[in-house]
């Protein structure tokens, strides 16, 4: 998994191009957000994520599909149960992953971010091979993108504090630690 420095686009991956993006207004690539997400919430290999960043959910098949319609959100990447990783968003664009979001008291992080979609929920254990490739992917980010310290991946509980919770309480961060993707003592700057 290698970013192409003129597309944005990483070698490697599954790409799936969604709409859901625009332009970086300053071009600045400084922080990693990780999140969480499950299609209907608590079901996993549905494929109805990418049908929710491609603009495809169908509002009748589910309750909370309704709840959700008309949503136009997006993350850079999903990394699903058994590994598979998609790209959605160039990571030279925008995606519409953080929402209203602060990161060491600037606001917007979508325009300085990239979004990391697991498939999982807050409560459930994600899996050894998600792990695996979000370091991957993470390193090979932070080295096409140096801005993006140690101190500059985080969470989206931590740049949505009381709106967001995950990646939530069951997200392992000392496999990132021990990996030297994050500091082992995480000091987000909300």
């Amino acid at each position: 998994m290698q970013p192409d420095p003129l597309t944005g686009w990483c070698h490697g991956v599954t790409h799936c191009p969604s709409p859901n993006f625009n332009a970086r207004p300053d071009g600045e690539i400084s922080l990693l957000v990780i999140h969480n997400i499950s299609l209907p919430p608590g079901q996993f290999g549905t494929g109805k994520v990418n049908e929710l960043f491609l603009n495809r959910l169908d509002p009748a098949e589910h309750p909370y599909f309704a709840q959700i319609a008309g949503l136009t959100v997006s993350a850079h990447f999903l990394i699903e149960r058994d590994g598979h990783v998609v790209q959605f968003v160039s990571c030279l664009d925008r995606a519409w992953h953080a929402g209203a979001s602060t990161f060491c008291g600037r606001e917007g992080c979508n325009d300085f971010s990239i979004g990391i979609e697991l498939e999982g929920t807050d409560e459930q254990p994600f899996t050894a091979v998600q792990y695996d490739r979000l370091i991957t992917l993470a390193r090979a980010l932070r080295q096409a993108y140096p801005a993006i310290s140690a101190d500059r991946v985080c969470g989206h509980s931590d740049i949505a504090p009381g709106r967001k919770t995950d990646p939530g309480p069951a997200f392992d961060w000392s496999r990132l630690a021990a990996a030297g993707i994050v500091h082992s003592q995480r000091d987000i700057g909300t």
